[in-house]
């Protein structure tokens, strides 16, 4: 079994006193027994912000067997296909009002420009398309995206 792995899952393993530390390292333990883990180079990356080199987060993902394994053009194509449905459909969202249902677009009082919703980065579903085409599955606590986006991966939580 090939299990993906997120970055949100690393870091709780990595900062002290993490709500999920525990649970994240359990599970990153389990599904080691069970082959191999790996991890994109989006992961890699955001990763590479909590080391002071890439000597120690190579050794660090050597000590822990994480591989590192690279996205195919078939992965990156879709990520990009997904991203863009996502982009069309956030862009059709109005905000409405919870009480009563109105939808209305907010404006900034300063200029009156439209305001719009803050997108979700590409990386998360570099990550997604990563997973689906390199894994069986992956470890992740960010649900959202991957449940809407990626309903064909199968996602497992540490809660």
């Amino acid at each position: 079994m090939i299990t993906a792995v997120d970055t949100n899952i690393i870091l709780d393993v990595l900062i002290p006193e993490e709500p999920f530390g525990e649970s994240s390292k359990a599970l990153l333990d389990c599904h080691l027994s069970k082959g191999k883990l790996i991890l994109s180079e989006v992961v890699f990356a955001e990763l590479a912000a909590r080391f002071p080199s890439e000597e120690e987060l190579r050794s660090f993902l050597a000590d822990t067997r994480i591989s590192l394994v690279y996205s195919d053009e078939n992965s990156l194509y879709l990520a990009g296909s997904r991203w863009a449905e996502y982009a069309r459909k956030s862009a059709k969202n109005r905000f409405s009002c919870g009480k009563c249902g109105h939808a209305f677009e907010p404006s900034c009082p300063q200029c009156k420009a439209a305001l719009t919703k803050r997108l979700h980065v590409l990386a998360d579903f570099l990550i997604g398309a990563h997973a689906l085409v390199q894994a069986d599955c992956i470890l992740s606590r960010d649900l959202g995206v991957y449940k809407t986006y990626f309903s064909d991966l199968t996602v497992i939580d540490s809660v």
